[in-house]
């Protein structure tokens, strides 16, 4: 009986033992040998990393677990994937979903909407879109903004979307482009489609305020409707009014809308613009230590460059713009008109922001973006160029190209310092964006210059600034490009290395990533990133495209599924 006795608890204790043991696991990815950094700015680890279905599973020792897809990540950097959080890859998604630029630097969610948004729109609105497309074409079968995003997804895109709803597309829809305020009832509908997109997903509302027919709205405006963006839990993120002469006061009024509407903030692509505004970078980290030191929540983002793009129309005054491209056009052509216009872009404005006159020289102001074909030639030369050819002022040339091109015609302005770059990308809350597209080196891409940021924004970050030059660590800098973003954004479960977080993950090559665009030859792909999964799929794959195209639609706070 007793050795009866003594065989059970043998065999109860044994079970016990093997049900203890860790049995191995089945995943669909795991790399090995990584060097992990968790997006937290934590020192690294090595360990290794599981992926099951679109979520990290494990991380760690992962012992004898088995998988489809093993990758040797020895020596190389493992982290979240980044957070593009100012993309204008809006069309060039339509055209190319594989988002190559963006994906050849680990980018794997694409934030738009800087004021302008593909969404809400009525009817006037779509007719207008369709005669401003230029070297890309598509028709707009969505209206609404979630519509919008909902539609990439359904095409096929290889990187996660998400966006902002623009308060100027929000004016345009009820005001068009005329410079008033609105009526109490058009702000009322204006309110109205602020919360529709934020049910929708949209992740807060964005302005872009140099431009007209934003550069109308006044301030009351845009605290009414980041009221209802706040209700949500939403962000108001802005292109200030000023980023030039008037850049403290437009950081004060960022200041005072979220506040007043007690709602988050963010300042896209924070600069001091023009060589006399330079200076002043100092006075205005002072002001954003000082009001997140009083409670409100304000950030930055940025691009590593000393130089902005944006169109001709930031050379002029707005007054001359309003009621749009084709009233702009009229103006333009009238000699009295156009005697003034030029008279205003050879002067210091305070009450608009002359970009034209802050690069400082005709020859500071690159072409790089024409909807014309005979004007393409010019695509690349500076103005100053353009103008000698021509034989006329460069003043008068801008003028005759923004008339003969149909559109705004892409410009880059060389404004900023090299120092304040540096200083901005050390900012604890500075986290980056692109402000550019994301583009091929193929196609219908290869028609205009896009700035070189397209290219290497973040790769630039990680080899001039982390790797060459050392003004942060590669910790912080991965922080600032996955888990400080996402933070910002209020979004669930992505931005870290971390079990039940979205797979979203880069392998890249600490030593050797670097950008190669320049604004001669933008055209060029980054290099050093060897892998990347976005919701678990591989989408880059030693540093070749898979062609796959599993990217989501990421919502914001308010989604009322």
């Amino acid at each position: 009986m007793l050795n009866r006795i003594t065989t059970y608890f043998f065999v109860f204790s044994l079970f016990l033992s093997w049900s203890c043991e860790e049995v191995p696991i089945h995943y669909d990815v795991i790399i090995e040998n990584a060097q992990l950094y968790d997006g937290s700015g934590g020192t690294s680890v090595t360990g290794g990393l599981a992926i099951l279905g679109d979520t990290i599973a494990a991380i760690g020792d992962l012992g004898g677990s088995t998988a489809d897809l093993k990758i040797d990540a020895k020596g190389l950097a493992v982290s979240p994937g980044f957070i593009n959080m100012l993309s204008w890859a809006t069309e060039s998604l339509i055209e190319d979903g594989r988002s190559m630029s963006g994906i050849m630097q680990g980018v794997t969610l694409e934030v738009m909407g800087e004021g302008w948004s593909m969404g809400p729109y009525n009817k006037k609105m779509k007719g207008e879109e369709k005669n401003s497309q230029g070297d890309i074409k598509y028709d707009i079968s969505w209206t609404t903004l979630g519509e919008y995003l909902e539609f990439l997804e359904q095409k096929g895109v290889s990187t996660n979307v998400a966006s902002f709803v623009g308060a100027t597309t929000l004016r345009i829809h009820e005001l068009g482009s005329d410079d008033r305020a609105p009526s109490e009832e058009e702000l009322g509908r204006m309110r109205a489609l602020t919360r529709q997109a934020m049910e929708e997903g949209a992740l807060g509302v964005a302005s872009s305020l140099i431009y007209a027919p934003a550069f109308y709205a006044k301030t009351d405006e845009l605290i009414a409707l980041c009221e209802v963006a706040s209700e949500y839990g939403g962000m108001y993120i802005t292109h200030m009014r000023s980023e030039g002469n008037k850049l403290l006061e437009g950081v004060d009024e960022v200041i005072e809308i979220a506040s007043s509407a007690k709602i988050a903030a963010e300042i896209y692509h924070l600069k001091a613009a023009g060589k006399s505004n330079w200076p002043k970078m100092d006075q205005v980290i002072q002001k954003i230590d000082s009001a997140r030191a009083a409670g409100i929540q304000l950030t930055t983002d940025m691009y590593n460059y000393v130089a902005g793009a944006t169109g001709l129309n930031a050379s002029m005054p707005p007054w001359v713009q309003e009621g749009g491209y084709t009233a702009w056009v009229e103006r333009l052509k009238d000699p009295t008109i156009r005697e003034k216009v030029i008279s205003e872009m050879k002067t210091d404005a305070q009450e608009w922001e002359n970009l034209y006159y802050a690069a400082g020289s005709a020859d500071k102001v690159l072409l790089v973006g024409f909807k014309n074909d005979d004007l393409k030639k010019y695509t690349g030369k500076s103005l100053a160029e353009v103008a000698e050819i021509m034989g006329k002022s460069p003043e008068e040339t801008a003028i005759d190209l923004v008339i003969a091109d149909g559109s705004r015609v892409g410009t880059v302005y060389f404004l900023m310092s090299e120092e304040n770059v540096k200083k901005q990308i050390a900012l604890p809350y500075m986290s980056f964006g692109s402000d550019a597209g994301s583009m091929a080196t193929e196609g219908v891409f290869l028609k205009s210059n896009p700035h070189p940021r397209a290219y290497g924004n973040f790769s630039r970050l990680l080899g001039k600034y982390v790797r060459e030059e050392k003004v942060i660590p590669l910790e912080e800098a991965i922080h600032k490009l996955s888990a400080l973003p996402a933070s910002h954004l209020k979004l669930k479960n992505r931005g870290l290395l971390k079990p039940g977080y979205a797979a979203d993950v880069v392998i890249f090559d600490p030593k050797t990533i670097s950008d190669h665009a320049t604004f001669e030859q933008p055209h060029q792909y980054s290099t050093g990133v060897h892998h990347v999964f976005v919701n678990g799929v591989q989408v880059l794959k030693d540093g070749k495209h898979t062609g796959a195209t599993p990217g989501r639609v990421v919502r914001g706070p308010g989604w009322k599924q």
